[in-house]
């Protein structure tokens, strides 16, 4: 998949406008249009502002596979679960398993 096409895949899964994806970004509509329009390719750094604009990272962006967002709550999980012990890791997957069957 090219990068146009799967900035259009992600408009149309999250049902977005060119419009929402520019305010979500913080960047002109008219940047996000021409990107479709002349069908060009956005730099780096403007790919990162729109994959902020979707919350995902580049390599989110760009992975084959099925894409997991990173949200705040998400972030905050994986933060602490590198400070955790292989013992505590154990536990609260254990924690999160039981809940998950309740």
């Amino acid at each position: 998949m090219d990068t146009n096409e799967r900035l259009r895949h992600l408009l149309m899964q999250r049902g977005w406008t060119e419009y929402r994806l520019a305010k979500k970004c913080g960047l002109s509509q008219s940047t996000i249009a021409n990107i479709y329009r002349r069908n060009t390719v956005p730099s780096i750094a403007t790919l990162e502002v729109i994959c902020n604009g979707f919350g995902i990272t580049l390599s989110q962006f760009f992975a084959d596979e099925e894409m997991v967002e990173l949200t705040p709550d998400l972030k905050a999980v994986f933060d602490s679960w590198v400070n955790l012990t292989p013992e505590q890791k154990a536990a609260a997957l254990q924690m999160l398993r039981a809940m998950d069957q309740s």
